[in-house]
């Protein structure tokens, strides 16, 4: 079975025979962004790095979203947007919310959190986890605001 990046490497090629720049550009972006977080980080290239990459791209990209919204650039949205398609078919489906809650009311039982001052017990706890890679750590933050009084 190939590996994450192998998959994106090919996908690379696949994308530039077909003629489809969005796509090419999309990937060869996250291809170097793999490749700067291998460097930066004195690596080697697996599954987990590739994941926290593409993660990393896709939440800028939606943040992006955010601000050319504000100055109504809807045309950097609709570019952005499909910049993030092409990425998500990399990442694992995340946890639904009902499971989320779930994992997070667990977590607060078990670190005993009682206060939002304790929040970051939980949120180290949640990422010791076995779904942690499927955690959508801001969406967490907030369940786990709402939950601690």
């Amino acid at each position: 079975m190939a590996t994450l990046y192998e998959t994106l490497r090919a996908d690379i090629i696949v994308a530039m025979k077909a003629r489809d720049g969005a796509t090419t550009t999309a990937l060869r972006t996250a291809d170097a962004g793999v490749k700067r977080a291998a460097m930066d980080t004195n690596k080697e290239i697996d599954d987990a790095l590739v994941l926290v990459t593409i993660r990393k791209a896709v939440k800028n990209l939606t943040d992006a979203n955010v601000e050319f919204a504000k100055g109504g650039r809807a045309d950097l949205i609709a570019a952005n947007d499909a910049e993030i398609r092409v990425l998500t078919k990399y990442l694992p489906a995340g946890l639904d919310v009902a499971k989320l809650e779930a994992v997070i009311a667990e977590v607060i039982l078990a670190t005993g959190a009682q206060s939002k001052k304790e929040m970051g017990k939980v949120i180290g706890a949640l990422k010791l986890r076995p779904e942690a890679p499927l955690i959508d750590f801001g969406a967490a933050s907030k369940i786990v605001q709402a939950k601690l009084p």
